[in-house]
């Protein structure tokens, strides 16, 4: 199946029978490799009664295809078997002149091959001495041993050669070297990386780089085996260290098509069909595919993914080195020279073949060239590039003069291709060596021994991700937070654990030994934690080192030799394959088998890992169960009817993918719960538990992408991009069809309501059609695949992803329509258990929608809640609004008159922090007494309250005619019970902020605190601060809540100043603590202070300049905020400017603190006053940012 691809192939003498090689690979379940050497060639067909049946077959064939004129064949015999299957269409006449085959004038020919099976990929070695045998068959001359000689002795008696040496071995009629790394260089890769460049281009080549160390899926598309296997090598060559942990099919037989339903990571390679057009091919999944067509030098990539670190520097190094070997870094596919030398080819074939008279030229030489011979064009063009001519290419020739000189320039091509191989390979593991420079530092050994690290190794953690991305530069953050998340990085460090007591996986130990080279020459290079990029430095060694082992052969083979044969066997006729003696190759000479001796010790290491391979790596059981068929292709391979798979067989291999993507989500909602947890485990008393960035955004790209391949599982037939989106879409078809047929409710809440009508926030209803809706207005997506993912982020967000995917699932009849009966959806009882995983997210908040799309409008709805046992519902005053979020804010709003509720959409605030209310006094009733303000968001239901508990307006309260207030998220359990938490709050919730209450004409009820909680309210606030700037910028919460919030500075403050304050009301009139400072600004404005040196009275006066400055500015704002209000801008200030130290003591100093104050306040204590002092200069080394909201209008 892999040796002939399309099976038996019959040519005529007119078409073209050059040789042809290609290669292919089995990877076996443990992951080791066996590569194939294939050279197919065409013998003539000796047996009259096959030239009579293909006589018959093909007046047959014609007959049927002159019958349906429409359908028709190509002008090659090879195409008989397609042209049915495909019925390519050509005219009638080309049909009656190619088509034919006549018994009396042409000649058959039947394709043969011969294979050869190494365990290390040896690619030009094995290519010359398949060509050497081929030759000993087609010459005139047999060859000076028996075929079996040169066979038993590359069997049994060529060794692998040693690690770092060179090996000569001798083939028909020339000797042949291969060499072998040495255990400190980059290991064997054969495949000529010069051919993947030219095919790809750079630019093409790194993007689909990328995409394999992300381990996205890969399909890679050519009518030519070879340069599917050529690339497929080139790449994963390229991922050392690391190594590719999934599906590898570089060619897959088209018996298997069916594995490109496989919802997991893979790299395949398809033949093209001549002439097949890539818009009819139909693949199961294309959300995450990266498509590579080889042929037409075009990739199509998934839609989001993260650029390589240094991008643009990493080609440029690449292109220097390309240049230096004469490669254009765009590729060279249709200039170079394959194309035109394979035309002039074929075009002097066909003059020197006198068989060929009665053939018309053209049509014929345009299907050589779309057929045309790989190996020998290539061939044909690096002579061309050495200056020799050749004006025709056979190998049946003896050899001449002038074939030496080109042998001798082809070895100098062969050495300039070793070289570049090893350079180019360089650079990338370089690039490898400087990203994880200081991997080691992060790995977590917590195991005793290997038995205990095995048994528990799916609940340890093995790598500290957090500290590792937080220790790396900006730019690479959104590469690596994905790399970090894939298996073929979770095995480098399994197999670095594994190393403590176990011998060294060879790549890890190339690659450790590069980077102890690295800390050497840099002595811990700072370098590493920046951006800077780093060429590689040793291109000119690794060159060398390949040169010395190709001119300096260390090791030589035996010779071929006679074999004790039987007589009369082995007959040698010119162009045909002799029939091996079977029984003179079965058995070698004993303790020479150094290939079996090597394969056996790999194997037993191999096994022993295996026995715990469930617990390597996060899924690697599960990869292990249900893709066995997948990668075990060598034994399909011997499955003699792999063609006709029985449903039965392909039932079962589904199921193994049902229970794996149950597994890997069950692992993903895992892993997202147990990261957004330990976050919140240790989140800052600031009331909102999140863990934004990188690394949740990864996990939840992650979820996208399987939600993807779930629903991409067993699909009846394909429609658009995104299987998820393509079902939502019919879903929510037949939806419509149900609303407009019956009489469609109205939607719950669209009206303002007036206020008599009791003031309520309207119910939110859940409805996945209206969810939708919502995506399908977001006009800054433009495609499926983005659409879904923006669906999942929203209903992530509301808690409503499993809940929807459950409705979506509960038309039956569409599952029906839609999925083969062995598809995830459709089984049962793994259905439910998916949906009970994604149940298992509402556990924690995420705002993956809100965060990510900043650009949309969004409709909010904002209700004022007032206290209505106050009576005082309703103002006369003219109301405003302005609401504050993370993103920005929507302005002053005026309220409708007599209305609490409004409407309004602006910009994506993100998460909401402060309401600004206010009004402007005017009417008769100017007094108005607010409980809280309720705000919500009207796509994600996220709803904040802002509780307020004080009146506004003249002569009441503070005076204040407006307030910032801040906000705080509602938690939405149920739709039933976010109705309730809407309504009017409880009263001893309503208001929430007790500590202004205290000091307010509402109530004194309130138990003050002693002075120990508020020395412990000050320490605890400042402790988040300093926390605060201590996570990574974007892991912080809101420094708004820290800074006013219930718990936040300000709040302390307040009780600190509120503390032995003589507040009784003097003349039915409150003392607030903004009295006391207006008083003190009086008396710094109007006294000298005394100092005990002149340095301090400078600084004393600098103090008291500054603060006066700032409390004037306060007062002069063009705002009505009240004495509350204004101490809280002073603080802000006072934190922002690193201020409120020199404050303090200038207030406790003050001799207006003994009128004001009781003996034992907190600010006439000295010892109080200067540990609030040292607690306050902590936070004098971060720059914080105050919200524009706090300090509009204060100019200082």
């Amino acid at each position: 199946m892999l040796c002939m691809p399309k099976g038996l192939s019959f040519r005529t003498q007119a078409d073209n029978r050059d040789p042809q090689l290609h290669s292919f690979i089995i990877t076996r379940e443990d992951g080791s490799r066996t590569y194939g050497f294939v050279l197919t060639f065409y013998e003539e067909v000796t047996s009259k009664q096959i030239c009579t049946a293909m006589q018959t077959l093909y007046q047959m064939h014609n007959a049927e295809q002159y019958s349906s004129v429409c359908a028709s064949s190509s002008c090659s015999m090879d195409s008989l078997a397609s042209s049915i299957d495909e019925g390519d269409a050509t005219s009638l006449a080309k049909l009656q002149r190619y088509n034919s085959y006549d018994i009396s004038r042409d000649t058959l020919y039947v394709s043969k091959c011969i294979c050869l099976i190494t365990p290390l990929p040896f690619m030009q070695a094995c290519k010359k001495f398949l060509v050497q045998l081929y030759k000993a068959v087609t010459s005139q001359q047999p060859p000076p041993l028996p075929l079996e000689s040169y066979i038993h002795n590359i069997l049994y008696e060529v060794p692998l050669p040693p690690p770092g040496r060179s090996l000569k071995f001798y083939g028909v009629y020339e000797p042949i070297i291969c060499q072998r790394p040495g255990p400190n260089e980059l290991p064997l890769s054969d495949y000529p990386l010069r051919e993947v460049f030219e095919l790809l281009g750079l630019e093409n080549l790194v993007q689909v780089f990328t995409c394999v160390l992300l381990e996205m899926q890969i399909l890679l598309y050519s009518q030519d085996y070879q340069r599917l296997m050529t690339v497929a090598e080139g790449i994963t060559t390229l991922l050392f260290p690391f190594q590719w942990q999934h599906v590898y099919v570089p060619i897959l037989p088209a018996s298997l098509l069916h594995f490109l339903d496989a919802p997991v990571p893979y790299l395949m390679g398809l033949q093209s069909k001549e002439g097949t057009d890539r818009s009819k091919l139909e693949l199961p999944q294309e959300a995450n595919l990266c498509f590579v067509d080889i042929d037409n030098h075009f990739i199509e990539l998934p839609e989001e993914f993260p650029q390589f670190p240094n991008k643009l520097e990493f080609i440029q190094e690449i292109s220097e080195v390309l240049l230096q070997f004469g490669i254009p870094p765009e590729g060279n596919l249709h200039c170079s020279d394959s194309a035109t030398k394979l035309k002039n080819l074929v075009l002097s074939d066909l003059v020197n073949d006198k068989k060929n008279g009665n053939i018309p030229g053209n049509a014929l030489n345009m299907y050589e060239l779309l057929k045309g011979n790989e190996t020998i064009a290539r061939l044909q063009a690096l002579a061309k590039r050495t200056g020799v001519t050749m004006e025709k290419m056979t190998i049946t020739a003896p050899l001449a003069e002038k074939e030496k000189d080109v042998k001798l320039q082809c070895e100098e091509v062969e050495l300039r291709d070793y070289k570049l191989n090893v350079q180019l390979r360089e650079v990338f593991a370089n690039r490898f060596t400087q990203l994880f420079a200081d991997y080691e530092a992060f790995v977590i050994q917590a195991a005793p021994d290997l038995e205990s690290w095995l048994t528990n190794r799916e609940q340890m953690q093995n790598f500290d991700k957090a500290s590792f991305l937080s220790d790396q530069p900006e730019p690479y953050l959104p590469f690596l937070s994905h790399f970090i998340e894939t298996q073929m990085f979770a095995t480098f460090i399994d197999n670095k654990i594994i190393s403590q007591w176990e011998e060294k996986d060879p790549f890890l130990r190339v690659f450790d030994s590069r980077i102890e080279k690295i800390r050497l020459y840099n002595v811990r290079a700072p370098a590493l934690r920046t951006s800077n990029y780093q060429k590689c430095s040793t291109l000119k060694e690794a060159a060398q080192s390949i040169e010395q082992r190709l001119m300096k052969i260390d090791h030589t083979a035996i010779h071929p030799h006679l074999l004790d044969m039987k007589i009369g066997q082995g007959k040698y006729e010119q162009g045909f394959f002799p029939k091996l003696q079977s029984d003179v190759l079965a058995t070698g000479p004993t303790n020479n088998n150094r290939w079996a001796s090597r394969s056996a010790t790999t194997q037993r290491r191999k096994d022993r890992l295996r026995q715990h391979s469930e617990h390597i790596g996060l899924d690697n059981d599960l990869r292990e169960k249900y893709m066995q068929e997948a990668r075990s292709l060598g034994k399909n391979l011997r499955q003699p009817k792999l063609s006709d798979l029985s449903p039965a067989v392909i039932a079962q291999t589904n199921s193994k993918f049902v229970e794996g993507l149950l597994k890997e989500c069950r692992m993903k909602t895992k892993r997202m719960l147990v990261e957004k947890m330990g976050h919140e485990a240790v989140e800052l008393g600031h009331g909102e538990a999140n863990i934004t960035g990188l690394e949740e955004n990864t996990l939840i790209a992650s979820l996208c992408d399987l939600l993807e391949r779930i629903w991409s599982h067993g699909l009846q037939v394909k429609q658009g991009k995104s299987a998820l989106w393509s079902h939502l879409l019919q879903y929510q078809e037949r939806e419509e069809k149900q609303e407009h047929s019956a009489e469609s409710p109205v939607a719950v809440g669209t009206e303002r309501r007036k206020s008599d009508t009791g003031i309520t926030l309207p119910t939110l209803r859940v409805s996945l059609i209206q969810d939708m809706r919502h995506v399908q207005n977001m006009s800054e997506i433009k495609t499926d695949v983005g659409r879904a993912r923006a669906w999942i982020r929203l209903s992530l967000e509301k808690k409503l992803l499993s809940q929807h995917l459950k409705q979506l699932l509960s038309n039956q009849p569409l599952a029906k329509k839609l999925y083969k009966r062995y598809a995830f959806l459709r089984c049962e009882e793994e259905r439910e258990q998916f949906l009970y995983h994604l149940l298992s997210l509402n556990a924690v908040d995420y705002f993956c929608f809100t965060s990510v799309f900043t650009t949309i409008v969004i409709p909010y709805r904002a209700v004022i809640i007032p206290i209505k046992k106050l009576s005082n519902a309703i103002t006369t005053s003219n109301p405003w609004i302005c609401v504050s979020g993370e993103l920005g804010d929507t302005g002053v709003m005026q309220i409708p008159k007599n209305l609490l509720e409004m409407t309004f959409e602006c910009q994506n605030l993100g998460k909401l922090t402060t309401v600004q209310i206010g009004h402007d006094n005017s009417g008769l009733l100017a007094k108005w007494l607010v409980d809280c303000v309720m705000v919500r968001n009207e796509i994600t239901g996220h709803t904040y309250k802002f509780p307020c508990g004080r009146w506004l307006g003249k002569g009441v309260d503070d005076g204040s005619l407006e307030r910032i207030l801040i906000g705080e998220l509602v938690s939405s359990t149920s739709d039933e019970e976010l109705g309730k938490q809407c309504r009017t709050p409880p009263q001893q919730k309503s208001p929430t902020t007790a500590r202004r209450l205290s000091i307010t004409s509402l109530t004194g009820k309130n138990t003050k605190p002693n002075a120990g909680q508020i020395q412990e309210g000050i320490g605890e606030a400042v402790n988040n601060i300093v926390k605060h700037f201590h996570k990574p910028e974007k892991e912080r919460g809101s420094l708004t809540i820290l800074l006013c919030g219930e718990n936040g500075l300000v709040a302390a403050l307040e009780q600190v100043f509120h503390h032995g304050f003589k507040s009784a009301r003097i003349f039915h009139k409150n003392v607030f603590i903004w009295d006391f400072i207006e008083k003190a600004v009086a008396y710094f404005e109007t006294s000298d202070q005394i100092g005990d040196n002149e340095e301090a009275l400078l600084l004393q006066r600098s103090s008291c300049k500054t603060f006066c400055h700032y409390v004037n500015a306060i007062n002069t704002a063009p705002r009505n905020i009240g004495k509350d209000g204004k101490f809280q801008i002073l603080v802000c200030l006072g934190t922002r400017d690193h201020l409120l130290p020199q404050w303090i003591p200038l207030l406790a100093e003050c001799p207006l603190i003994t009128r004001m104050y009781e003996e034992n306040a907190l600010l006439r204590d000295r010892m109080t006053v200067n540990s609030l002092i040292r607690v306050l200069q902590t936070l004098q080394d971060f720059n914080i940012v105050l919200e524009g909201s706090l300090i509009k209008g204060v100019d200082v």
